[in-house]
């Protein structure tokens, strides 16, 4: 889905009369949606993205969610606190450092979200070969969350805004991900929280969303398409022979001497305790500088590539206040920046970022890009302003546990 929008300023005094009096999110603000509910659900996605070398990973695409701004935006105004200012510690930061750094050393925790419309067999059920159907992916980042567990990004990764359906299907978060590898395994999601005024009406002030992720599991590096390799490199101890209808609840299983055979799968662990996890910071002043951390792709409006999408990349800036009214977008904030959109939406802003622990405040996911001066090169990302309704939407996500299904 591409959308142009107009981009323009906001003014502070019609702000502060509609924000200051909002409480945090309610329970009833809080619109949350299953991804995969079941453990052999999870399993089967993981496996499906991961076979064949993990061809489907690598075919995948930036998700063509582009937003092009075609009128110069104006700094002045914008959004104003609802609650007293407040962060959440970063994973393993949680006590005050004052190390930093001048280089700029990337994060684990940011990677990138797969999604896709079903796969299709192409092989047959011995021998599957499960292809992705229109498989795309996203930037998002693991956050800080009790049971460690958490990944943010922009709402439109997560909930489908072209078909209106609940959920993007087959969602997995692969932190640190490059050229098919999972360095620190493959976390299917479970659970997802947004704003109810994103689920219902599209509210472009509520394009986040945070989604708890099972336990990481890893595969083998060709994934289990090739049974008889997999049999004779890993052995008996690497599969557990199972009934014929359990089998079958598997996309990938196995016959051999009429038993029937599914992979052990290896827990990998929690998320956060893997890669760590960014703090949460809401209700702070329009101006501050933030780092921006995403896997930019695709074109600028001139026809130029100035990115892959195989990288992390990173930008820095200060924070300023933006609207567009055409996504019903009043209270955002932009910061300048290169990045092109494809691929960038969903990357985490972050702000007071430690380069030596790579530690720091997620304060924004980038939703769009735009084109400010019209010299068809993008120089502006712009995030919902993350106030207490976005608090109150990323507490009930933090505190929701989601455990193994190795």
């Amino acid at each position: 889905m591409k959308r142009t929008l107009a981009l323009g300023g906001v003014a502070a005094g019609l702000l502060a009369s509609a924000l200051v009096t909002q409480p945090a999110a309610a329970a009833g603000d809080v619109a949350s949606t299953p991804l995969a509910t079941t453990g052999i659900a999870a399993k089967n996605i993981a496996a499906m993205w991961l076979a064949e070398n993990a061809a489907n990973l690598v075919n995948a695409t930036p998700y063509d969610v582009e937003t092009q701004v075609v009128s110069k935006h104006v700094s002045t105004g914008g959004p104003t606190a609802d609650t007293k200012p407040g962060v959440v510690p970063a994973i393993g930061d949680e006590k005050k450092t004052t190390s930093t750094s001048k280089n700029v050393n990337l994060p684990k925790t940011t990677g990138k979200v797969f999604f896709s419309d079903g796969f299709e067999n192409k092989g047959t059920p011995w021998w599957p070969k499960w292809v992705a159907k229109n498989p795309h992916w996203c930037t998002a980042t693991s956050v800080q969350s009790n049971y460690r567990n958490l990944v943010a990004t922009a709402g439109s990764c997560v909930y489908n805004t072209e078909t209106n359906k609940a959920t993007l299907e087959n969602w997995i978060f692969v932190p640190g991900y490059y050229q098919g590898k999972a360095p620190w395994g493959v976390y299917v999601g479970k659970q997802a929280f947004t704003h109810y005024d994103y689920d219902v009406y599209e509210d472009g002030d509520r394009n986040y969303a945070f989604v708890t992720v099972y336990n990481g599991i890893s595969l083998p590096a060709n994934g289990l398409a090739d049974f008889d390799k997999l049999w004779q490199l890993h052995g008996l101890a690497s599969f557990k022979e199972v009934s014929e209808a359990v089998a079958k609840t598997y996309k990938y299983y196995w016959k051999k001497d009429g038993k029937y055979y599914v992979w052990k799968y290896t827990d990998a662990g929690r998320l956060g305790d893997n890669v760590g996890g960014q703090g949460f910071a809401y209700n702070q002043k329009v101006g501050q500088s933030v780092y921006v951390f995403g896997y930019p792709s695709g074109q600028h409006p001139d026809g130029n590539q100035a990115f892959t999408g195989k990288t992390l990349k990173w930008s820095y800036g200060k924070t300023f206040a933006a609207k567009a009214s055409a996504i019903k977008a009043e209270e955002l904030i932009g910061v300048k920046s290169s990045f092109t959109g494809e691929g960038a939406l969903g990357s985490a802003w972050i702000s007071q970022y430690k380069s030596a622990r790579r530690l720091g405040y997620l304060n924004g996911v980038t939703i769009g890009v735009s084109d400010t001066d019209g010299n068809k090169r993008y120089d502006t990302s712009v995030s919902p302003y993350f106030d207490g309704e976005a608090y109150g939407v990323y507490k009930a996500a933090a505190n929701l546990w989601s455990g193994s299904i190795a």
